[in-house]
């Protein structure tokens, strides 16, 4: 399926936010999800469902002052 990664085409196989992580390499990695817009939280990212050309977010928490 064709969904939109932080502004990128991406094509994958995962159903959900969950499996798209894994998928994309991010693994137990600590990052912020949206999908279309709303906040995903960890613990409801296997619920969140992905469909053909949604728009998934994935934020890593940066360094510095």
């Amino acid at each position: 399926m064709n969904i939109n990664v932080n502004g990128e085409p991406h094509e994958v196989t995962a159903l959900n936010v969950a499996e798209v992580l894994i998928e994309l390499g991010y693994g137990e990695a600590h990052v912020a999800t949206a999908l279309n817009g709303d906040f995903i939280p960890s613990n409801q990212r296997v619920e969140s469902t992905l469909t053909p050309d949604c728009k998934l977010e994935i934020l890593a928490p940066m360094q510095g002052g």
